[in-house]
């Protein structure tokens, strides 16, 4: 940023968060902090209120982490926590007699249909349906809602943000643990758990299952890339609406985990079908989801723009990461 300003960063507790927090604190911004148990609790709307009055840039980043089961309380939780929190802030805002000249709010680039002929853009994207959907579409309906003249909306559709985050943590433990083969959509008992959520949810209620022979499709982003696309973003003032922060180049499934097992040393890794994932995924607590959505997005409104991604290429991005890991693991000298 060309100078120091009030950043106010809401759901900063997680990994992008973190790094965002280190990128504008080294800039010299002054940082405010709001969340569940930061210095700016949301059950204080006076304070949420005095924060965001006068601050230059608005970053929220709030949300229950997606990486568990879908059960209801979780599901309903999603919901809730993305939704709530975007209204405290747009009815804080709309308050302000000073207000953020820019807001940006995370969304999720799986807002998207799954996705095996062509890329989505901003622009060209077609939206899926079903509950990680309608979380996305009530999130950002919610974000947009009312006219704030004096602030500026960009909405962050992440792809997979790879970093110390729980994805890449999952997607390296299978890699070591052997099974850093490609995941096979297909037949598996079903369930309800991706059933639509909300006013008007969407879909037919069933999981859906493809038979993409591990040809669907992972669309990602390196965290230095999330903290230089928003940085990029924040001067840009000719860019609003959806953003989609993803990488340039995506990659099928069967070349994701052929990266991973290189990255970790893993000679081989066994495929699994979803009928195999369905159970080892209940045990890791988490859902198939992740791995089996054919994401396939582009980052068009980045592009055109002239953003210059710092990690444009898979596997060197996972080097990266498996370095900068070992770097902070080594012991110091003398210690």
């Amino acid at each position: 940023m060309p100078r120091p300003s009030r950043v106010v960063i809401a759901g900063a507790g997680g990994f992008v968060g973190a790094a965002l927090v280190r990128s504008f604190a080294a800039a010299g911004a002054e940082l405010r902090a709001i969340g569940r148990r930061g210095p700016i609790p949301w059950d204080d709307p006076g304070a949420v209120a005095r924060a965001v009055d006068g601050a230059e840039v608005l970053i929220n980043l709030s949300g229950k982490s997606v990486n568990c089961r879908y059960t209801e309380a979780n599901r309903e939780e999603i919901l809730r926590s993305r939704v709530d929190t975007t209204r405290a802030l747009r009815e804080a805002v709309a308050a302000a007699p000073r207000p953020p000249r820019v807001w940006l709010n995370a969304s999720t680039a799986t807002i998207y249909r799954h996705e095996l002929l062509r890329p989505n853009t901003e622009v060209s994207g077609v939206l899926g349906a079903g509950f990680s959907v309608d979380v996305a579409r009530a999130w950002e309906r919610e974000f947009f809602a009312d006219e704030l003249p004096g602030t500026r909306r960009v909405a962050l559709r992440m792809a997979v943000v790879l970093g110390d985050g729980p994805a890449t943590r999952m997607l390296l433990a299978l890699a070591r643990a052997g099974l850093g083969g490609p995941q096979l959509d297909g037949w598996a008992p079903q369930h309800r758990r991706y059933r639509g959520i909300g006013p008007q949810p969407t879909g037919d209620g069933r999981a859906p299952q493809h038979r993409t022979r591990g040809r669907q499709k992972f669309s990602w982003i390196h965290v230095d890339d999330v903290v230089g696309a928003v940085r990029f973003l924040i001067e840009r003032d000719d860019i609003w609406g959806p953003v989609n922060l993803v990488a340039p180049k995506p990659v099928d499934n069967r070349s994701l985990m052929r990266a991973l097992r290189r990255v970790v040393g893993a000679p081989v890794g066994l495929p699994a079908t979803r009928a195999m994932l369905e159970p080892a995924m209940w045990a890791l607590r988490t859902e198939p989801e992740l791995v089996l959505k054919s994401r396939w997005v582009a980052p068009g409104v980045l592009a055109e723009a002239g953003y210059v991604f710092a990690h444009a290429e898979l596997e060197p991005a996972l080097r990266s990461l498996r370095c900068a890991a070992t770097t902070r693991s080594r012991p110091r000298r003398g210690s």
